[in-house]
């Protein structure tokens, strides 16, 4: 099974191209991150006023989404080069 991924021209082409669109752009990961952690606080404020369970969720899936995604593109900025 993993030797088709492995020689996949396909996938390879993809991250071919993902690695060049992020090496142009390499905050953009960082930065989505950050928006998104914007966003849970925005939802948690709205969460206290109006306790809803639906919103705790919503603010845990953005907050933590947002952690990994900051940290993932922190780590990515380095090997991406300039």
């Amino acid at each position: 099974m993993f030797r088709s991924i492995d020689r996949s021209k396909t996938l390879s082409r993809s991250l071919e191209g993902m690695s060049a669109s992020l090496a142009k752009r390499r905050g953009l990961i960082p930065v989505i991150g950050v928006i998104l952690i914007i966003i849970s606080f925005a939802v948690h404020l709205v969460s206290l006023a109006f306790p809803i369970p639906l919103l705790e969720i919503i603010w845990s899936i953005t907050h933590h989404l947002g952690l990994i995604l900051a940290l993932i593109g922190l780590l990515l900025i380095e090997p991406l080069g300039r």
